[in-house]
């Protein structure tokens, strides 16, 4: 077996992922027919992402759980549920996340579309969608917009991560813990490339 199968197979191992699962991941496939370096790359960017100076252990895997989610990845859906459990997240805080990333994904559809058309009737509309999930969550006021926060980035609206990063700051998070929730983000959203059927 060549350096670069092993070292995707021990990424297979930290994720808790089936090793023989990569038999149907076409990207991974094509990475280590070449014997591309970039999987060790990931492996280390996945391993510092989720080891953060400024979130709890349970909260950069609850993170990693939305984002897999808002990616609909099946493989890290799964690892990242169960890594999540793993780290003491309750059935209740996992599945916040599920309705996170889903209800982001509708807002950030929204208010996308009204910031890049910029119409003042647009504007005016109601968005007429259910919100409650924002107003008590299990997972904390500052929590929750982080994950919003992260969904919205990587799903590229402005106005909603703007809206949500003056909302985390404004719940008592420090721009550090934004940042490496960022850096987590942009690491899941590789890694779902990559480790995915």
């Amino acid at each position: 077996m060549s350096e670069m199968h092993e070292t995707f197979q021990d990424l297979l191992q930290d994720l808790g992922v089936n090793q023989g699962t990569f038999q149907s991941m076409p990207v991974a496939e094509t990475l280590l027919s070449g014997e591309s370096s970039y999987i060790k790359d990931l492996r280390m960017n996945l391993k510092t992402a989720l080891n953060t100076q400024t979130l709890s252990a349970k909260q950069a895997h609850l993170l990693a759980y939305a984002l897999a989610v808002n990616a609909g990845n099946p493989v890290l859906i799964r690892a990242f549920e169960d890594s999540s459990a793993g780290q003491g997240a309750e059935p209740g805080e996992i599945a916040e996340m599920a309705g996170c990333a889903s209800l982001l994904s509708a807002n950030n559809v929204l208010y996308r579309f009204r910031h890049f058309v910029d119409k003042p009737d647009y504007e005016k509309k109601p968005a007429r969608m259910r919100m409650n999930i924002m107003m008590r969550p299990v997972t904390g006021k500052m929590f929750f917009e982080l994950a919003s926060l992260v969904v919205s980035a990587v799903n590229g609206c402005e106005m909603c991560v703007k809206s949500h990063e003056a909302s985390v700051l404004q719940a008592g998070a420090t721009e550090d813990q934004v940042w490496e929730a960022i850096r987590l983000a942009s690491v899941i959203t590789s890694l779902a490339k990559v480790v995915s059927p």
